[in-house]
């Protein structure tokens, strides 16, 4: 377990040794905390990533504080339509993920994602068990592509649009 950050380790481990019934207790358990994990009100950000992309229902944003040392504190904000399984996997992953850092989350693997949500889920639902994930590392990279050009002293021009803001 030790390509996880350690809070995500333990996650995995506690899912991959469950039924599959009480897999989706528990990712129902998740999906309900999602809004736990919203950006704080007057909270500012080093990154913010707030889109509708097509591959989901509805909109969601990424917000980033980085820390000297490049740890991360993240935060997801989920529209009204966003599917439950993508709630689970947001709740997840901030918990997961929360005090890693840049690298280790553009390092974590999805392999993951089967040991959490079992092999029939993914399957029927591959876009949106890995979304967020995507997201998350996409808006880590724009965050650590800034940070390189502004240590350079180069004026950061993405190669592509993103729809991330910088706070």
């Amino acid at each position: 377990m030790s390509q996880y950050p350690p809070k995500l380790a333990e996650i995995v481990d506690l899912f991959e040794h469950l039924p599959e019934e009480e897999k989706r207790e528990n990712l129902i358990a998740y999906a309900d905390q999602a809004g736990s994990h919203s950006p704080k009100p007057g909270s500012s950000y080093d990154l913010e990533d707030v889109r509708k992309d097509e591959e989901c229902t509805d909109t969601v944003g990424v917000f980033l504080s980085v820390a000297d040392d490049q740890t991360v504190d993240l935060r997801v904000s989920l529209g009204a339509h966003v599917q439950t399984l993508t709630r689970a996997m947001t709740s997840i992953l901030c918990t997961g993920l929360k005090g890693a850092s840049i690298r280790q989350i553009l390092d974590v693997s999805g392999d993951f994602v089967p040991k959490l949500v079992g092999g029939e889920l993914v399957r029927a639902r591959s876009q949106t068990v890995y979304y967020i994930l995507t997201r998350i590392r996409s808006a880590c990279k724009v965050w650590l592509d800034r940070k390189r050009a502004a240590d350079l002293g180069i004026e950061y021009a993405p190669q592509n649009k993103t729809g991330c803001v910088a706070s």
